[in-house]
């Protein structure tokens, strides 16, 4: 993770020099001092390049004369009226994805007057996100391809450790996610999902884990029908961090789908494509990071996080589509097809969740359905719910940190459409809506009472081009959502 120190001055000249600019040819102090050590450089190479001040922008000088300093990058901070949290986190960013692979190892970052306090935090927070690589499986990149940034100083920035140190563990938590979801399905699966996650104790994190015996025991015969057609076991891992100090508080729940590869059973998926299902375990992902976050900067709540873990695979012992299968809870139903198999894991899991911790608040995220792509693109996760406070509580959370929900409908007469004639339920309705059937499906399965909300992340948790604060790959996508509900709304 990128090293982020925080000093008043400049200690020495530094081989790369950061300095902000607003529209209009607004200089900071920073930019101002290296305009008059250059000779007016900075505002010649701001014209030549038709630099207007845009967040996130970037023109970049090299061996300016008067400076003692290799590399001067003149970085963009839009209306100094409008820099917030988010501005200055997609500030930081784009001076991460800049000098990343720039040969560069350190960094002096001058944002005097312009990003200070909590903003300068916030800076450094997306340099941190935006610097993330897995380069585990790459033994041959060039020189020049490899990261070489490994530092930034912020200069200027007056007191950010308060909010550095609680930003610093969400990252963490983000880190975390990205990494889980970009593991190979031959290195992730339910057991080793829950290695990956076992080093979370450490952290204060208590740790609950369900084997086969034990689910059958407690009759998940849904999540278990999935599993049934790989060697690899299924698992139902609980983690659960208590920051309140009180042992009678309520848990906010998160439940997270975690298949860590969906083959789709016998109703087999078409081969195109299919390598990208080792991500069909995003919501636990999400889930998981979400607890690193929340228990790395003690956040005081109490919360708990379920993921159900499956591997779906189309071997002799799978089930078959019209196989009719018993929840724990009882309910029964008819598989008409294995590869809407989330929420026969979820169905499960979250039952037990409900049965165990007895909470008044569940969330529970999953890359749920394609339905949602079409709905939504790439731009929205989907949001479903039964209670308008609580839609409303993540919708502004998301908002905050830009992981945006938009909330779907849910009723009677899209429940309707999953009734099965020959059981309680069947597992696909029509065509037509169907993330909306799913998260109706998975609303059959939530006890009377239950404030309930189901994010369908599917387009939003693995990114085909580069965003402000991840590269193509892994977004991390969920772990500050839910950070940042828990912390504005169950926190004191």
């Amino acid at each position: 993770m990128l090293s982020i120190t925080y000093a008043a001055s400049a200690a020495d000249a530094a081989a790369a020099l950061v300095v902000l600019a607003g529209p209009d040819g607004a200089l900071s102090a920073g930019a101002a001092a290296a305009d008059a050590a250059t000779g007016g450089a900075v505002k010649a190479a701001a014209r030549a390049a038709r630099f207007e001040g845009d967040v996130g922008s970037i023109v970049e000088l090299f061996a300016p004369a008067g400076l003692a300093t290799q590399r001067l990058l003149i970085v963009g901070t839009g209306p100094a009226d409008k820099i917030d949290a988010s501005v200055a986190e997609r500030i930081g960013g784009a001076i991460a994805a800049r000098l990343l692979t720039s040969g560069e190892t350190t960094a002096t970052v001058d944002v005097t007057g312009t990003v200070e306090g909590t903003l300068a935090a916030h800076l450094a927070h997306g340099a941190v996100l935006r610097s993330w690589r897995f380069d585990q499986y790459r033994t041959r990149l060039k020189d020049k391809q490899k990261p070489t940034l490994a530092g930034l100083t912020i200069i200027g920035g007056g007191d950010a450790a308060a909010t550095h140190e609680r930003l610093s563990g969400i990252a963490g938590g983000v880190a975390r996610t990205r990494t889980l979801v970009t593991l190979p399905p031959n290195i992730l699966y339910p057991e080793s999902f829950v290695e990956q996650a076992m080093d979370l104790a450490a952290l204060g994190v208590e740790l609950i884990i369900l084997d086969d015996a034990e689910m059958k025991r407690l009759g998940m015969g849904a999540l278990l029908g999935v599993a049934q057609g790989s060697v690899r076991p299924a698992r139902i891992l609980a983690m659960r961090w208590n920051g309140t100090g009180k042992d009678d508080v309520k848990p906010v729940v998160f439940v997270g789908k975690g298949v860590t590869f969906d083959t789709g059973g016998i109703s087999l998926k078409p081969p195109a494509g299919m390598e990208d299902m080792k991500w069909d375990m995003g919501g636990a992902g999400a889930v998981t990071g979400a607890m690193h976050a929340l228990a790395a900067r003690k956040a005081k709540a109490h919360v708990v996080g379920v993921v159900g873990l499956v591997e779906n695979m189309p071997d002799g012992n799978a089930q078959r589509p019209g196989d009719v299968v018993t929840t724990m809870n009882g309910q029964t139903v008819e598989v008409l097809n294995t590869d809407a198999e989330g929420r026969l894991v979820l169905c499960d899991a979250i039952w037990w969740a409900q049965e165990t911790f007895n909470p008044e608040i569940v969330v529970d995220l999953a890359t749920l359905t394609g339905a949602i792509i079409i709905s939504l693109g790439h731009e929205h996760a989907g949001m479903f719910c039964n209670d308008d406070g609580l839609a409303a509580q993540l919708a502004a959370a998301g908002s905050a940190v830009g992981e945006k929900l938009w909330r779907m409908p849910i009723g009677d007469a899209y429940d309707k459409l999953i009734d099965s004639d020959i059981a309680d339920i069947k597992n696909v309705g029509p065509r037509e809506g169907g993330s909306i059937t799913a998260a109706q499906f998975i609303g059959r399965f939530v006890k009377p009472g239950v404030k309930w909300a189901h994010l369908d992340v599917a387009g939003t948790v693995w990114a085909t081009k580069p965003g402000a604060l991840h590269d193509k790959g892994a977004t991390g996508f969920g772990v500050r959502l839910l950070d940042r509900f828990v912390a504005e709304n169950f926190e004191a």
